[in-house]
């Protein structure tokens, strides 16, 4: 008796090279470069990729196909990245992994509470991190066969997309009116900067941040957070 389901999904197979392939990834980061890490990330892993930069967006997708992975900056524009994850951790039709991400590395323990699988810490450019990430968790069906070398290497995204996130930042502390929209400057520059190796930026972030912890004014932190990102903005090539 012909026991096959016609109904169940024909997936390419992976392979020991291309041990995603078969995987369609959603990525819901509103940094152009660390999405741009990713996508490098997922091509050389044989993984689809789909973006999305806020949970109002990653929501309409969601609405009309179910990814194999997603992974899930914790701080976004519109909102609390472990909010998406408690979602789709108990949603009827589950992801096959759902991961936490962010450029600061005590948000683990609020992906993994709100039921991530995992969670990785910017920068994520290392390829054998990043498929051993998902690799983890995958069902056994979605595994690659036999035995499999681990990739060495590490992604490095185009410079354009660094000098993208620069715009951003320089468009919201433009329109800077309250106290939330400094937090968010501070969390996304924290991990834009850390994903860039640019230490200084990322000293004058760390800076802003201490400031705000203490719920003291920062007008000065502010204003030298504009101004490095103002200099990075007049190269022609960002980093």
């Amino acid at each position: 008796m012909d026991t096959t389901d016609p109904f169940k999904p024909n997936y390419p197979a992976p392979t020991a090279m291309r041990p995603l392939l078969g995987l369609t990834v959603l990525v819901i980061e509103d940094s152009r470069y660390a999405c741009e890490a990713m996508r490098l990330l997922c091509l050389r892993s044989g993984a689809r990729i789909r973006r999305a930069d806020t949970m109002r967006a990653a929501r309409r997708h969601l609405q009309v196909y179910r990814p194999s992975v997603a992974i899930i900056d914790l701080g976004l524009p519109d909102g609390n990245g472990a909010d998406l994850i408690r979602d789709l951790a108990t949603a009827a039709q589950r992801p096959d992994v759902v991961l936490g991400i962010s450029g600061d590395a005590d948000s683990e323990a609020r992906a993994l509470e709100a039921g991530a699988d995992g969670f990785m810490s910017k920068p994520i450019v290392s390829l054998a991190a990043f498929q051993e990430a998902i690799l983890t968790h995958l069902p056994e069906d979605r595994q690659p066969m036999g035995p499999r070398a681990v990739p060495e290497g590490e992604v490095e995204p185009d410079p354009i997309a660094y000098r993208d996130d620069m715009v951003h930042v320089a468009d919201v502390l433009e329109d800077a009116q309250d106290m939330r929209t400094l937090d968010y400057v501070v969390q996304f520059l924290g991990g834009v900067a850390r994903s860039a190796r640019d230490d200084e930026l990322l000293q004058a972030t760390d800076a802003l941040a201490q400031k705000r912890a203490r719920g003291d004014a920062a007008a000065s932190e502010t204003a030298a957070i504009a101004g490095l990102v103002q200099d990075r903005l007049a190269d022609k090539i960002a980093i």
